[in-house]
């Protein structure tokens, strides 16, 4: 698998880890405080086999609309969607990193009240919301990395996203099974500074769209060349450019973007208290 299709895959793994984590939270508290669960896991699946229906629909919806227009719209398109993934990557981080700790505990709240009330649409509404979240920032990533010619083909796309949740259904019973000696929180932590980096890359790609699309000055030529130590033509130096941003031959404007974006997303996250253990056990 190349580097391209690896990312897609890295991306749907860890959004798959962290839906089956909610879900998992969802279905162990019915089995153990529901004396009769068997009702209400019910509404709990059903509102997961919903989202996925939902991000399923809109991955439809994305593709559709792209394939309608012309070349030009659609280069305007594409070049939004992966602003937008990028935007979407950063905010869910910046989420977890304040709601990781409480997660758990409101999640389990929610079940309590309608429980309590005897509603287990209460039970497919938060499972809907949640697989359908997770599922839709997914649609939204993999289409962002496609637009900017990660994934090669669809077929390689879809191919590296069935990896990613086969490698995500793996990571979270081995995450369960040794939970003491590899913590959710070390695992979060981890995967957090790659997926920091991949939305620089996606960044960069959206900045050389809006350059090609006249919307964004370059400001200069290339301000220096590190081909002779990496180049990110060549296979070793396109691993590290799709999941860096890195640019062996960057304009200003391309410089100014990135370092604004690690000021801003080090600065939000900086902010936030650093992610808990509580959400992760």
């Amino acid at each position: 698998m190349n580097a391209q299709l690896g990312a897609i895959a890295f991306v749907v793994w860890r959004e798959s880890v962290e839906a089956l984590l909610v879900i998992g939270i969802l279905d162990s508290w019915l089995l153990a405080r529901v004396a009769n669960p068997q009702r209400p896991r019910r509404f709990l699946w059903s509102g997961v086999a919903a989202g996925l229906a939902v991000a399923s629909f809109l991955a439809i919806t994305l593709t559709g609309l792209g394939d309608l227009l012309s070349e030009d719209a659609q280069q305007a398109y594409q070049t939004v969607t992966v602003l937008i993934a990028t935007i979407l990557i950063v905010q869910m981080l910046v989420w977890m990193r304040r709601h990781a700790r409480t997660m758990k505990r409101s999640l389990e709240m929610t079940l309590d009240k309608a429980v309590e009330r005897r509603k287990s649409w209460g039970v497919f509404v938060l499972a809907l919301i949640a697989v359908a979240r997770e599922g839709s920032e997914t649609v939204i990533f993999l289409y962002g990395m496609l637009s900017a010619g990660a994934g090669g083909s669809l077929t390689g796309g879809v191919i590296a996203a069935l990896a990613g949740i086969g490698m995500a259904m793996l990571t979270y019973g081995l995450l369960r099974l040794g939970g003491k000696r590899m913590p959710w929180q070390l695992f979060f932590g981890i995967t957090e500074v790659m997926l920091m980096f991949l939305a620089a890359a996606l960044l960069m790609t959206g900045i050389d769209g809006l350059i090609d699309l006249g919307i964004l000055p370059r400001l200069s030529r290339g301000l220096w060349n590190s081909s002779w130590l990496i180049s990110d033509g060549s296979a070793g130096g396109g691993f590290i450019s799709s999941l860096t941003g890195y640019r062996a031959q960057p304009n200003l404007m391309e410089l100014i973007a990135y370092i604004i974006f690690w000021t801003v997303v080090l600065g939000l996250l900086h902010l936030r208290r650093p992610l808990g253990k509580s959400a992760m056990t």
